[in-house]
């Protein structure tokens, strides 16, 4: 199985920046595609951000684009980080990071970090 674990989140003023991290450990080279999720109180869980394994592919959620970027880090575990710069309240979500293989659904899953922006 895959371990997912996430760090990073904390409260910030609107217009500040955080980083989130998660580090992949287990089966990682099940693993095809990394993410970030969000889930504010009340709402659907929605993606944020995506990245293949091979860093060869990003996707971003239009919400974000040119706000927040995914990068990945391949030691001997895989590191996923979310750069999210010019914070908004409505950012304010627990965040968490997935991961899945080819054609899967996204089966693995952290425990999230909370991030709260405020105005």
């Amino acid at each position: 199985t895959v371990q997912l674990v996430e760090s990073g989140g904390g409260e910030v003023q609107a217009g500040g920046s955080l980083r989130l991290s998660c580090v992949a450990s287990g089966a990682i080279s099940s693993i095809n595609y990394l993410g970030w999720f969000r889930q504010a109180p009340g709402e659907e869980r929605e993606k944020v951000a995506s990245i293949s394994t091979d860093g060869s592919s990003t996707k971003y959620d239009d919400s974000v684009k040119g706000r927040f970027t995914i990068s990945l880090d391949n030691d001997d575990k895989i590191t996923v980080s979310l750069q999210m710069n010019s914070l908004k309240p409505e950012d304010t979500a627990m965040y968490y990071c997935a991961g899945r293989r080819w054609g899967d659904q996204w089966n693995y899953w952290g425990q999230g970090t909370q991030v709260t922006v405020s105005s």
